[in-house]
């Protein structure tokens, strides 16, 4: 039977359960804790291991709260927590304890924890962990577990040192005046000034407004925020100042509600989902004990709309499916919040089942959009949930569903869970587990896009209730559809009535009931939206090339020797297309001669294109890159001039596997690589003559610093361009010109985390990195491929450089809406007979276009809208129908025994399709002795990145050519080759067919997944 100290201790965790969380170390209190068994305790260790503090403080105190334990156990607790160095958590469980902390002082701790959140970057960027650590431990501010855990983060660098710093202060009482106290003992005056809002005025010397240590304190408003007062007499006058110090702070606009990517938010992290806060308040609460722990919940941050805003949410919070077309920077997702918060406290009064999906297309987006904008409004009173396919925590998605009330994902994890359900595996959702879906970037929900894959379910089951109305059964609910974009585009379309088919199209798409802009606010609108001023760069691009002239002449001779039907348009795209279909064409048709000078025309072409976009340099780099890979795989025989020979030669190492033999030799490979360095010195030469710059980089950097120089420190700026490849060279070479350090510029690039590309991509810690970098500005021009077009939340900036880029209308307002600061400049910089100009022209034309579509679809009669709407759906759905059925026409039934696959440069017969197995639906590998002996593998450093449960470290080549055919996977333990199918010539043997493949997808053919058992008992493997 639980005595009254156990009752009031489960009463007080059920009250203050959020902040004693946030103030408990977990780990040292557990050894403590002699009542728990060793069973519970390692349970709770895992848990803080792999899911974090807050997680394993919340099993803690369940386990304590549900548990029977022995008399006086809660008074061990209460040891146990100021023991381990926890002393404010153990203040508000202690069941003997009156004077609980005090409304006033909570409220000062949540504010400098507001403050301490909002100067997070300036911390983490400015302090030295090692100047406050032993200084912090002798004012008691830290444990010396706390002091070892921070040194060992610090290893990590002094930023994540002073994140742990951070973290562990503000679970000590007083820790506030106690911080600022280290701070001035250790020199660190400015950050001192910075925290208690005491701003020197310029001239003033560092220490001319703080205090002496030795005399009387100047004004400092919140250097005791956090102090407890003495239970006999509350400080009104310091709950008046601190609450006149932070009216400003505590109401979060549109862009301070977030830390900067990558910094450890003190008040999300340690308050985490708050939702249970005040229920469950067990039987010795009152209603007046109610409506306290109510008043005490910690200060979230007003959710409120402008009125232009408020405008286009009205259908939305009606209940009806709407697309939200708002310009970028204009708040779309906080309307999506406010709608969210809305629907689901209708649901919650009505007693019905409430439950919010938040599609994203980007996994960065799934983060920003939780620690932005869904998790600091709606956490007080829903539990929120970011999820995306880069998530550590594997957590089954139907249990988070069930779990949380408001779930951000990747749109292809929901599909996956939907096509799971269709299935009939455990694992799936359906559509009616929702209550409101709410899809970002919607203006990508067309074709066979992961969004409209899933509307498709949608609009099927719509079709199937309407059915179901008629016969008076009971039909399947559906969720409502919000769409967030910034511009619907016009699908390429060029006349009027093909932009508003596009736009109905979209409409069709998402079941809207309309698609909602600003027509009443317009005016408030336009004062939020800063339109940048537009200019053009253009480039003469007559100069003078001798570096090109070369590409060319060689390019010349290479066509000559395979006696190929010239193309005169060197350089172009139209050039790389024909390579293309070149090397196809012969790899069919077994003409390696010819296949090998197509692909190796189609590497001087992009040289020529690097050429033309950034430096001469670059393109040789490209080049050489390319050939001493290729002499490294093919021809280490040259390197000692032998003569032509079908001998393999060797070095006589057997222990290297044949890696360091010279592979047979053929003309076309000795002539190709012979042209490129009997002519290399010429073109370094050439390339290195800073004579004949790229005109277009004069342009640029032209641009760079009249804007850097205009707008001095303020300035931030992106310059959008093509390629990977063009982001990292602009990177390099605008840092390597101290011209630019001179005036401030300290650029970075960011690109894109696919796999697609032969350059290699950026991690997304890595791409959130360089983000937060940018925020805080320690880099203040990003050189970015499309990847920051859309959606992700970079800071306003001064200047946009579209550099030789081109594309449609939707992806010209994105950019151009990064343009947000007072007098933003766009600019786009070009060629002058490049042609990007003309489609510069006709995007402003399609945008209007777009805008006019737009209204007349708005102004559209309901019965007409409505016809058309279910006309374009029925259209969409017998589609996809009937590519269904083609595909299935074009499924090959025979087994895979049936195919065999050629080394696409040389036509070695590789394997039989018998020999191929998949791993996890993806992974194509030969795991027989056979093929063993027809490659040898190479290191390559670019390949080693671990993933989940296998891993990459080298490439497969072929030994008769050199020819890369895939990379080795270790998968549990065993390694095996995965080959890539564009690597191959796949035969058809029922009637002799040849064909090649980007993708495995495209191959009509189903391989057995692998035995991973099968395989053990013949690999000769231990």
């Amino acid at each position: 039977m639980p005595n009254s100290s156990d009752k009031r201790f489960r009463y007080l965790i059920s009250c203050f359960r959020a902040r004693v969380k946030m103030y408990i170390q977990v780990e040292p209190v557990l050894d403590y804790l002699t009542f728990l068994s060793a069973d519970m305790k390692e349970q709770i260790q895992r848990t803080a291991t792999t899911m974090g503090n807050i997680s394993a403080a919340e099993q803690l105190l369940s386990t304590l709260e549900k548990g029977v334990w022995c008399p006086g156990w809660t008074r061990v607790f209460v040891e146990a927590l100021q023991r381990a160095g926890s002393p404010l958590a153990a203040r508000y469980v202690n069941p003997e304890l009156t004077d609980l902390p005090s409304p006033s002082f909570e409220n000062a701790h949540d504010e400098c924890l507001q403050l301490l959140n909002l100067l997070q970057p300036t911390l983490v960027d400015k302090l030295l962990v090692r100047d406050v650590l032993d200084k912090c431990l002798e004012e008691e501010l830290l444990t010396i577990e706390d002091r070892n855990r921070i040194a060992a983060a610090e290893n990590s660098g002094n930023e994540a040192g002073v994140r742990e710093l951070l973290r562990r202060i503000v679970q000590k009482e007083n820790w506030f005046s106690t911080f600022l106290t280290v701070l001035k003992q250790t020199g660190n005056h400015a950050l001192v000034r910075e925290l208690t809002g005491d701003s020197a005025s310029e001239g003033d010397a560092e220490t001319e407004n703080l205090p002496q240590e030795d005399g009387p304190e100047v004004k400092e408003p919140l250097l005791l925020a956090t102090d407890q007062p003495s239970p006999e007499k509350q400080s009104q006058d310091m709950e008046n100042s601190l609450e006149s110090s932070f009216v400003d702070s505590s109401i979060a606009s549109e862009s301070d509600t977030s830390l900067a990517e990558g910094s450890v938010s003190c008040l999300d992290e340690s308050l985490g989902h708050n939702s249970n806060m005040g229920s469950d308040s067990g039987t010795m609460g009152s209603d007046s004990d109610e409506e306290k722990v109510a008043e005490r919940a910690s200060p979230e941050p007003e959710l409120n709309l402008r009125p232009y805003q408020m405008e286009v949410a009205q259908p939305a919070l009606e209940g009806k499916n709407v697309i939200i077309c708002l310009p970028t920077g204009s708040g779309k997702t906080r309307v999506a919040v406010y709608i969210a918060k809305d629907h689901l406290d209708k649901k919650k009064r009505a007693s019905e089942p409430g439950k919010v999906m938040v599609l994203v297309n980007k996994v960065p987006l799934v983060e920003q959009l939780f620690r932005k904008e869904f998790q600091p409004f709606l956490k007080k009173w829903y539990k929120v949930m970011g999820l995306s396919g880069d998530t550590q925590l594997k957590i089954s998605f139907p249990k988070v569903v069930k779990s949380h009330d408001v779930i951000i994902s990747t749109a292809q994890i929901l599909e996956n869970s939907l096509l799971n359900s269709e299935k009939g595996e455990d694992d799936g959702v359906q559509l009616s587990d929702f209550s409101l879906i709410v899809i970002d970037e919607c203006h990508h929900t067309n074709k066979e896009a992961v969004y409209n894959n899933i509307m498709r379910r949608y609009l099927k089951q719509k079709l199937r209730n309407n059915k179901l109305k008629k016969e008076n059964k009971p039909v399947i609910p559906l969720p409502q559809i919000l769409g967030l974009t910034a511009s619907p585009g016009v699908g390429g379309a060029n006349k009027q009535a093909k932009a508003e088919e596009h736009i109905l199209k979209i409409c069709a798409n998402l079941d809207a009931f309309t698609i909602k802009t600003v027509k009443e606010n317009i005016d408030q609108l336009k004062e939020q939206i800063k339109e940048p001023c537009k200019k053009f760069a253009i480039a003469d691009d007559t100069r003078e090339d001798p570096f090109k002239d070369k590409l060319l002449e060689i390019m010349t001779k290479i066509q000559t020797f395979c006696q190929m039907n010239p193309m005169p348009d060197f350089g172009t795209q139209p050039y790389e297309q024909w390579t293309i279909q070149m090397e196809k064409k012969a790899a069919k048709e077994g003409n390696r001669k010819d296949r090998l000078c197509a692909e190796h025309l189609r590497k001087y072409n992009e040289a020529l294109q690097i050429n033309d976009t950034i430096r001469m340099i670059d393109a040789y780099n490209h080049l050489e890159t390319f050939y001493n890979d290729e002499k490294e795989k093919k021809f280490t025989v040259l390197e000692d001039d032998s003569d032509d020979s079908d001998d393999d030669g060797g070095d006589g190492d057997e222990d290297k596997d044949n890696e360091k033999k010279p592979l047979k030799l053929y003309e076309t490979d000795r002539f190709l690589i012979s042209l490129f360095f009997d002519n290399k010195k010429i073109l370094k030469k050439l390339a290195e003559n800073l004579e004949h710059e790229n005109e277009k980089l004069t342009k640029l950097r032209n641009t760079i610093m009249e804007q850097y120089t205009r707008t001095a420190e303020a300035a931030r700026g992106i310059i959008f361009t093509k390629t990977r490849q063009s982001a990292y060279a602009l990177s390099q070479w605008i840092t390597e010109n101290e011209k630019f350090a001179e005036v401030g510029v300290k650029a970075h690039h960011l690109i894109g985390a696919g796999h697609s590309s032969e350059f290699k991509p950026m991690t997304q810690n890595e791409q959130k990195e360089v983000i937060s970098k940018f925020r805080t500005g320690k880099i203040n021009l990003l050189i970015a491929t499309t990847v920051a077009e859309e959606g992700l939340d970079i800071k306003e900036c001064n200047i946009i450089i579209r550099y030789g880029l081109v594309t449609n209308e939707i992806a010209m307002i994105q950019a151009r809406g990064r343009a947000r600061a007072d007098e933003s400049t766009y600019v786009l910089v070009a060629c002058s007979s490049s042609g990007v100009v003309d489609r510069e022209t006709v995007n402003d034309f399609r945008v209007k276009m777009m805008y006019k579509a737009i209204a007349r679809v708005q102004n559209m009669k309901p019965e007409e809208y409505d016809h058309k709407i279910l006309e374009l759906q029925m259209q969409s759905i017998m589609e996809k129908k009937m590519k269904i059925k083609r595909s299935m026409a074009k499924h090959y039934k025979e087994n895979p025994s049936l195919i065999s696959f050629l080394c696409k440069n040389c036509s070695v017969v590789a394997c039989s399709g018998d020999y191929i197995h998949v791993i996890e639906k993806m992974h194509h590998v030969n795991m027989t002795q056979e093929f063993k002996k027809l490659y040898f593998t190479r290191e390559n450093k670019a390949l080693q990145k671990k993933f989940a449960d296998y891993q990459t470290n080298g490439e497969i080549i072929c030994k008769n050519c050199g020819q890369a055919w895939g990379t080795m996977m270790v998968h549990k333990g065993l390694d095996l080759p995965c080959l890539k199918i564009k690597n191959f010539v796949v035969v058809f043997k029922n009637n002799s067919t040849k064909k090649q493949y980007k993708k495995w997808v495209e191959l009509p053919i189903t391989f057995p997944d692998l035995d991973y058992s099968e395989y053990c008992l013949f690999s000769d493997e231990d």
